[in-house]
C-alpha cells in the first residue's frame, strides 16, 4: 500500500490490531504507548510523535519500506 499522508499509516494500523483481535486499549498496553495516542495515531492524527509511531508499528510486526523517487528536470521525457 502506498502511504502518502497520516490517515494511511492509521489505516494500516488499525487494520493490523483488528486482525490480531487486539482492542484499543490492549494493543495500547502491549506497544507500551497510551490509549489516547493509539487512537490519536488510529484516526490519522498528524502531530503524533515519529518514535512513537515507529515503536507501535514495530510491536504490531508491521514492516514500512521506502523508495527513493527521483526528480525529473523540466523538459525530460521520462
Amino acid at each position: 500500500m502506498k502511504i502518502s499522508c497520516a490517515i494511511d499509516i492509521g489505516r494500516i494500523i488499525k487494520q493490523k490490531r483488528k486482525d490480531d483481535g487486539l482492542t484499543l486499549e490492549d494493543a495500547a498496553a502491549v506497544c507500551g504507548v497510551s490509549y489516547a495516542f493509539l487512537s490519536a495515531l488510529e484516526n490519522g492524527k498528524e502531530t503524533v510523535r515519529l518514535n512513537k509511531v515507529l515503536q507501535v508499528i514495530k510491536c504490531l510486526g508491521i514492516e514500512l519500506d521506502a523508495s527513493i523517487r527521483t526528480w525529473a528536470s523540466p523538459g525530460d521525457e521520462s
